[in-house]
């Protein structure tokens, strides 16, 4: 039995606070090559994920929010936000599933959130044609801070 706890919650987010990147997993799959992939993603606001898309392979991602909130954003092929979510246990909004090829990507709201992920394996790394030409690098930081919150101010003007 493995248990999802709030020590386990705390520990991952203790991690992804000393990350470089801000996040953590925390895989509970025994190896990159099961079938099916289950972490939990720690993350901190300014931790940046890139749009992206699971096209080749095609994979579904499917993540509930355990603690925290996150903006979740949908892109057409040319970076336009087509749909903008916020994830939140306190909004009674719990989690998205994504399907396979869509551009996506999500900007942490709280210090502290953690999401349970699944997605099918083996665990493929993100290729260059499953990556939005359109966003910055993440190793631009300027331009990462400026592209985040332009997203969250131009669909989230209440935050």
């Amino acid at each position: 039995m493995k248990l999802i706890d709030k020590f386990l919650l705390d520990f991952v987010s203790g991690q992804a606070v000393k990350n470089p990147r801000l996040r953590m997993n925390y895989n509970f799959h025994q190896s990159l090559d099961d079938p099916l992939n289950r972490l939990l993603n720690a993350m901190e606001p300014e931790s940046f994920f890139p749009p992206h898309r699971h096209l080749n392979p095609d994979k579904e991602e499917i993540f509930l929010v355990l603690r925290g909130s996150v903006a979740v954003f949908l892109f057409d092929e040319n970076g336009n936000v087509t749909s903008s979510t916020e994830i939140s246990p306190q909004k009674e909004v719990y989690g998205m599933e994504i399907e396979a090829g869509v551009w996506h990507s999500l900007v942490v709201l709280e210090t502290g959130t953690v999401v349970y992920e699944v997605k099918k394996g083996p665990y493929a790394p993100l290729t260059p044609e499953n990556i939005a030409t359109w966003s910055p690098a993440p190793d631009d930081k300027e331009n990462v801070k400026t592209f985040m919150a332009n997203l969250l101010n131009k669909h989230f003007t209440s935050r």
